[in-house]
């Protein structure tokens, strides 16, 4: 099992809608960087909404000398966007992709596009650049807030990394058991690639509420209730998020974790100071 100390850390942005917040992303980067992040990931809007946004990002860090993943997502795409895009990424020196079924926005009806799901990107790929890429997939260890049953989501997951997947990334989630029990399902299954827990840092409890009701990630009573008695009192929000989000990644890393992936939100204060509580 890998260890505390060789644990590969990753961090994940989103793209910046305008010139002040790609200032503040620039600057949050190059903070993070004291992480030593082993690559940076950027997010995709719903059916490709932030798809020039987010080269751009992968442009901007590759710049600042991160090893940049774009999020690519096959809703709404059709094959050939899809050749165009990872082309593209392949000559801009990108070696590393997150590769994701996406989500439908609001108003596209049933125009999915050509690949419906993400093992279908990630067959894709594989047909199309071979090992050109690094390729990283969602796992769900909660489960996918739109799957029938956990076996049926952890059979879409399999079926992703017999497609080619290299890696995966999960859903954040407070609750340790619920990461060792589907790591342990996934590996009676074959499953033999790294499984890097996804992290949420708590800075912002209405937020926190709105995400995990949105990706179906459970909050535990007892950090819900804590939460709510800190009311608007911000600074101890921050404080017990550090304190209990810290306490998770150690466990997760003293138990065989390969690595942790944060979810900074283009923020760097929250991951810095759980790094700083961990044994690394």
């Amino acid at each position: 099992m890998t260890g505390p100390n060789t644990a590969a850390l990753s961090l994940e942005f989103f793209p910046p809608r305008d010139i002040a917040a790609q200032e503040r992303l620039v600057r949050t980067a190059k903070q993070l960087l004291a992480i030593q992040p082993r690559y940076v990931s950027v997010t995709f809007g719903a059916g490709g909404s932030t798809r020039a946004g987010t080269a751009d990002t992968v442009r901007m860090l590759q710049n600042l000398g991160c090893d940049a993943a774009p999020h690519l997502s096959c809703i709404g795409s059709t094959r050939q966007d899809l050749r165009q895009i990872l082309t593209a990424y392949r000559d801009q020196g990108v070696r590393r992709l997150v590769a994701l079924r996406g989500d439908l926005p609001s108003g596209m009806g049933g125009d999915a596009g050509e690949l419906r799901y993400a093992a279908d990107l990630v067959a894709f790929i594989r047909q199309e650049m071979g090992d050109a890429f690094h390729i990283e997939v969602a796992a769900y260890p909660e489960m996918h807030p739109q799957a029938s049953s956990p076996q049926a989501d952890l059979d879409h997951f399999v079926t992703k990394v017999n497609a080619g997947a290299n890696a995966a990334i999960t859903q954040y989630f407070f609750n340790a058991d619920a990461y060792f029990d589907f790591v342990d399902r996934a590996q009676s299954k074959g499953v033999t690639i790294p499984i890097v827990p996804g992290i949420m840092p708590i800075t912002n409890h209405t937020q926190l509420v709105r995400f995990s009701e949105m990706c179906g990630a459970e909050i535990p009573r007892w950090i819900r209730l804590r939460l709510a008695e800190f009311g608007d009192d911000k600074a101890s929000i921050r404080a017990f998020g550090v304190d209990v989000v810290s306490q998770l990644c150690q466990n997760l890393l003293d138990n065989g974790a390969p690595g942790l992936h944060f979810y900074t939100l283009n923020q760097a204060d929250a991951a810095l100071a759980i790094w700083r509580e961990l044994d690394l």
